[in-house]
């Protein structure tokens, strides 16, 4: 049974939710993780690949210890689970992230759609949504490709 969210603000660069089950305090990391599970999930599973680069990715990115960032990965696609109202409530925290966030959050999502080596149309749809959802503007989704393919043509 899914845990319906009651009330919702935001506190600086947090986000409150409430819900039957209690309170729970999101962030931008925890918005990250899902963001990047919300795109991995795209093709219907994530592959070992995209589980890899996704712990990874937020290892370097927040700097966190590896078991941290597993830890983070499997709480947000748990409590994603148990609310599938959350992701929509997540968007709440966009405004508190940077231009310079958002380029880096858009990279990493192309990187975790690349992970597995196959390039899945619903993945970049979602990928798309993803962006679109948290204001992503397409000069940065432009600029994020362009590090992106710097970082992985042969020759650059």
């Amino acid at each position: 049974m899914s845990d319906t969210i009651k009330t919702k603000r935001l506190e600086g660069t947090h986000l409150i939710v409430e819900t039957q089950g209690g309170t729970e305090t999101y962030d931008s990391k925890f918005l990250v993780a899902a963001l990047l599970i919300f795109v991995a999930r795209g093709s219907g599973t994530i592959e070992p690949e995209e589980s890899a680069k996704m712990i990874d990715l937020i290892e370097d990115y927040f700097h966190m210890q590896g078991a941290e960032s597993l830890e983070l990965l499997t709480r947000a696609m748990s409590e994603m689970a148990e609310n599938p109202d959350l992701g929509q409530a997540l968007i709440d925290l966009a405004p508190t992230l940077t231009e310079g966030d958002k380029e880096e959050i858009a990279l990493m999502a192309l990187k975790v759609v690349a992970a597995d080596g196959r390039r899945e149309v619903t993945e970049m749809e979602k990928f798309n949504q993803a962006v679109e959802a948290i204001g992503i503007s397409p000069e940065i989704v432009h600029r994020a490709f362009d590090r992106y393919f710097a970082e992985t043509l042969p020759g650059t």
